[in-house]
């Protein structure tokens, strides 16, 4: 009786052992990968500004670091935030968002090395987004002049990460391009002042009903004015 006691011991005392340590794989293997940015950049100092101080390390750690995530969402410029997208991701690069953030659907969105979720995006979240990020990159619509401005995401959308029926209030686009008189006084044509498009006769309009972020923009005014001349940014075709 007591051998089958501590034989039926060392079994369980063996199976327990077996299953933390498979445990301990497990989740060292759920552990996201750092992105090894040397994988690609050998020398650091060909894709930092001139003068950059010597970067240290070889994962995206040694960028974040110092150029810490903004997680507030505030309507300004990221330049670092904005390089590094256009430069990565389509058109102009070719890495998918998985190189620098762990995703998991409908959970979380988050920058390897970086404490904190950005959102938690399902896939077909995520594959709008991805068209967005093409279009923010290389088209000629108002988003593409954001990008070229250093302005990425959160500068319109705020912290929340963008879906297919955001919208862009007014009060969002004056944080930078107000306050509405002096976007008024800034666009008042010299010869017909009552042509202003930020002084309508029609009241308070939706900056969106002109500017399209990921679309092409029209000028609201030339569906009933149609031979006046007013011309707008962001309305050219794409040039993918």
């Amino acid at each position: 009786m007591k051998k089958i006691s501590l034989t039926l011991i060392l079994l369980i005392v063996g199976f327990a052992a077996m299953y933390f340590l498979v445990g301990e794989r497990r989740a060292e293997a759920a552990k996201p990968a750092q992105a090894s940015c040397q994988s690609c950049h050998a020398d650091f100092t060909k894709v930092v500004p001139k003068g950059h101080p010597p970067v240290k390390g070889n994962d995206l750690s040694a960028c974040t670091s110092c150029h810490a995530p903004d997680f507030t969402g505030k309507a300004a410029k990221n330049a670092f935030s904005s390089r590094m997208h256009l430069a990565h991701v389509p058109p102009k690069g070719k890495q998918d968002c998985t190189a620098c953030h762990t995703w998991i659907p409908r959970k979380s969105f988050a920058i390897k090395g970086v404490k904190g979720s950005l959102g938690a995006p399902s896939k077909e979240d995520v594959a709008m987004m991805k068209e967005i990020f093409a279009s923010w990159g290389g088209s000629s619509f108002t988003d593409n002049l954001h990008a070229k401005a250093n302005i990425g995401c959160a500068g319109c959308h705020g912290k929340a990460l963008p879906k297919a029926d955001d919208t862009v209030e007014n009060s969002r686009c004056l944080v930078c391009h107000g306050p509405m008189e002096k976007l008024a006084m800034k666009t008042e044509p010299k010869d017909f002042k009552d042509r202003n498009p930020h002084k309508s006769h029609l009241g308070d309009i939706a900056c969106t009903v002109c500017h399209g972020g990921h679309k092409a923009s029209k000028v609201y005014c030339l569906d009933c004015h149609k031979k006046f001349d007013m011309k707008i940014q962001g309305a050219e075709a794409t040039k993918r």
